[in-house]
């Protein structure tokens, strides 16, 4: 009896070799950077051109009585700045000031956020309403919160007096620490709903059926919130954070109206701006606006180095 020889089966196809994908992704990457060259290029000679020149002014001594008249200081203004007084006071008054509109900011933004995200009838009207106050102009709000709070004609002085409520006798432009929460409230005021903005878009991208879970497995409001909404929100949340901290140590329209940088408000580009326009001194305010600019860098280099990896992870988690 013959026998059958059968014959192997062929080998499956294998996948596609991880050289090739990669070669693909770097051929993608180049083309990228071609394409976005011109840009990148322009914006890094606008951005470069500016700080620049700060520089070299920051390294000179310019004489404003007589014309021409200049000589190269180096680092001594620099010097100046950080052994002076008036530098570090305004540190800590921005640091102070973005410290409490920041928190406060981030806190109600997730409030707003939340009630935004509810299904009710006319919240489209709601949302137009709530982002209005981002729309006004910075100098436009400080003037109308400086109204407010004009001793015995001010909205809020006189309901403080009306009420017998603390504060209704008090200048509050006038004193330390009741200034710095005037400018406080009128950035709350004024950005809150952009920290609420990119929250609720953070909350729009969380599935239903997450929280449908939740409910199955007994899980309550604070639970869910606590659990669930906030772990979710948190790249949101980073977000909103490394805008506005930027913005809040870059501040210089809401203390210059409010109370021209007086009764421990002054930050730190007023006092590069006082130095710069006002007392003339080229040299000492451009060292001033670069200090100011290098402290804003690093702050911005530490929350990209935190902050970012934070929201590296989540999206890993999410994965």
């Amino acid at each position: 009896m013959a026998t059958k020889t059968i014959a192997p089966s062929a080998p499956p196809s294998a996948p596609p070799s991880a050289p090739r994908t990669n070669a693909r992704d770097r051929a993608e990457r180049r083309l990228a950077f071609r394409m976005t060259a011109p840009s990148l290029i322009l914006m890094a000679l606008v951005a470069a051109v500016p700080i620049g020149y700060a520089i070299w002014l920051s390294l000179n001594q310019y004489s404003v009585r007589t014309a021409g008249l200049s000589r190269f200081v180096g680092l001594d203004n620099y010097i100046a700045a950080l052994t002076s007084q008036e530098w570090w006071a305004a540190f800590g008054q921005t640091f102070t000031f973005a410290a409490f509109s920041v928190t406060l900011e981030l806190i109600l933004g997730t409030a707003m956020a939340l009630l935004l995200n509810l299904a009710f009838k006319g919240r489209a009207v709601l949302r137009t309403v709530v982002l209005l106050p981002y729309a006004i102009i910075t100098v436009v709000s400080a003037i109308t919160w400086q109204t407010m709070f004009q001793p015995n004609l001010g909205l809020v002085t006189n309901v403080l007096s009306t009420l017998g409520l603390p504060g209704g006798d008090v200048v509050w432009l006038g004193e330390h620490g009741y200034a710095m929460a005037v400018i406080v409230m009128a950035d709350v005021w004024k950005t809150t709903p952009f920290a609420a903005l990119i929250i609720l878009a953070g909350l729009q991208v969380i599935s239903a059926e997450t929280y449908e879970a939740a409910e199955l497995d007994g899980a309550s409001k604070w639970q869910t919130f606590l659990h669930i909404t906030l772990p979710l929100l948190r790249p949101a949340i980073v977000l909103a954070a490394i805008f506005r901290t930027m913005d809040a140590l870059r501040v210089f329209d809401l203390p210059f109206v409010l109370t021209r940088g007086a009764n421990g408000t002054e930050s730190m580009s007023m006092l590069a701006y006082t130095q710069l326009r006002e007392n003339r001194l080229v040299g000492e305010g451009s060292a001033l606006s670069i200090l100011t600019f290098l402290t804003v860098m690093v702050v911005s280099v530490i929350y990209i180095r935190f902050g970012g990896g934070n929201i590296r992870d989540v999206a890993k988690e999410e994965q």
